[in-house]
C-alpha cells in the first residue's frame, strides 16, 4: 500500500513536507506505520502548482530515499499546493507511468489502496474509458483507469465527490463480478489547482487512514496518509466513509459511499 502527503495554503518549500518532518513522506517510504507494507519503494512521485494552470510533475522509478534529485527539487520549489506520493504496487509493473500522481489538464491526484481482482479483469475497465480520454491512459493501474474515469464525469458536469464516487463505484462493480475481496480499499487525493480533496473508503472495516491539520505557522493545510510528526497531537482523522475539501483556510467534510 502506497503513502502520498498533500499540502494546499502559504507557499512552502516542498522539503518540509517530503523531506524534513521527523514521519516525512521520505520516511515513511522506508517505515510506513500504518500501511499493510511498511516499505514503499516501487517509484515516487510529486505534483505542484506554481504560475500556470497544469501542475509540475516529476516521476520516478527509484526509491524516494534514494534519488538525490527528489530532494534538489523539493528543496528549490516552493509551491501553495502540491502533491506527493511513494508507491508499493499491489501488482502492476515498476514504471514511470504507472507512477503517482497522475496529471490531467489542471487537474492533479494520487491514490492508495486496491481494486480487488484488477488485473483479472484490466481490459473491462480499461473499456470503460471513453474514447476522448482513452490516449491518456499510460500505465497499467487501477489508479490511473480510476482518475481517467473521475476526469470523465467531471467534464460531463459532476462535482468531485460524485464524480469520484460514480468512478469508483464502477470499478467496484467490476470486483465484484469479476475480481476478489476485498474489493476495495481507497483513499485518494484530488485537485484542481484551487482546492484539494481527500477520500476514504473500503468494503471492509480496512479503510487506509487519512489524516489532516491546520498549520499557523505555514499557514496551510496538510493532508496526509500519516501524521507528518507524532510530536503534533491535533492530527484530525478522516472518518471512513467521507470526502474532505480543504479551500482557503476552510475544510467541509461529507459522506462518501461508492
Amino acid at each position: 500500500m502506497c503513502r502520498w502527503a498533500a499540502y494546499l495554503g502559504a507557499p512552502i518549500f516542498m522539503e518540509e513536507v517530503v523531506v524534513q518532518p521527523g514521519h516525512s513522506l521520505i520516511q515513511q517510504s522506508q517505515e510506513a506505520e500504518e500501511a499493510k507494507t511498511a516499505i514503499n519503494a516501487d517509484g515516487f512521485g510529486v505534483a505542484w502548482y506554481d504560475h500556470r494552470a497544469e501542475p509540475g510533475l516529476y516521476r520516478d522509478v527509484l526509491p524516494a530515499w534514494s534519488d538525490p534529485n527528489l530532494r534538489a527539487i523539493a528543496h528549490q520549489v516552493k509551491s501553495r499546493l502540491f502533491l506527493a506520493h511513494v508507491r508499493a504496487s499491489t501488482g502492476s509493473a515498476t514504471s514511470r507511468n504507472n507512477c503517482h500522481p497522475f496529471a490531467y489538464k489542471h487537474w492533479s491526484f494520487m491514490h492508495n489502496g486496491q481494486i480487488g481482482g484488477f488485473e483479472t479483469f484490466r481490459k473491462q475497465a480499461d473499456m470503460l474509458i471513453p474514447d476522448g480520454l482513452y490516449h491518456k491512459r499510460q500505465g497499467a493501474t487501477d489508479s490511473e483507469v480510476l482518475f481517467l474515469l473521475v476526469m470523465d464525469a467531471i467534464e460531463q458536469g459532476s462535482t468531485v465527490p460524485q464524480a469520484l464516487e460514480h468512478a469508483t463505484r464502477a470499478l467496484l462493480d467490476l470486483s465484484h463480478k469479476h475480481g476478489t475481496t476485498p474489493h476495495l480499499r481507497l483513499s485518494a487525493a484530488l485537485s484542481d489547482g484551487t482546492s484539494l480533496w481527500a477520500a476514504r473508503c473500503a468494503s471492509d472495516q480496512y479503510a487506509p487512514s487519512v489524516y489532516y491539520r491546520w498549520s499557523g505557522s505555514r499557514q496551510g493545510w496538510a493532508v496526509v496518509s500519516e501524521p507528518l510528526d507524532r510530536d503534533e497531537d491535533d492530527w484530525i482523522c478522516l472518518p471512513p466513509g467521507h470526502i474532505a475539501r480543504f479551500e482557503g483556510r476552510d475544510v467541509t467534510v461529507e459522506p462518501f459511499q461508492p
